[in-house]
């Protein structure tokens, strides 16, 4: 299986969450994604634990990391 086409191939979940932080910050986060490692205490390694183990909220960070790489 190939991965060319994949835009996430390469990019970690830690890399992936911090640009996201860097980008739009833990509270417009939490209001997009409504999770609570995003919006109680949010940290990188706390937000990494849940979504590491929490396949819905992955897809959704996947999703919005794309859809902002898009706009830039």
């Amino acid at each position: 299986m190939t991965q060319a086409n994949n835009p996430l191939h390469g990019i970690t979940l830690e890399k992936l969450l911090t640009e996201l932080v860097e980008y739009y910050g833990w509270d417009e986060l939490g209001a997009r994604i409504n999770i609570r490692c995003f919006n109680d205490n949010p940290s990188i390694k706390s937000s990494l634990k849940f979504l590491r183990k929490t396949e819905w909220a992955r897809v959704k960070v996947e999703n919005l990391y794309l859809k902002m790489k898009k706009q830039h």
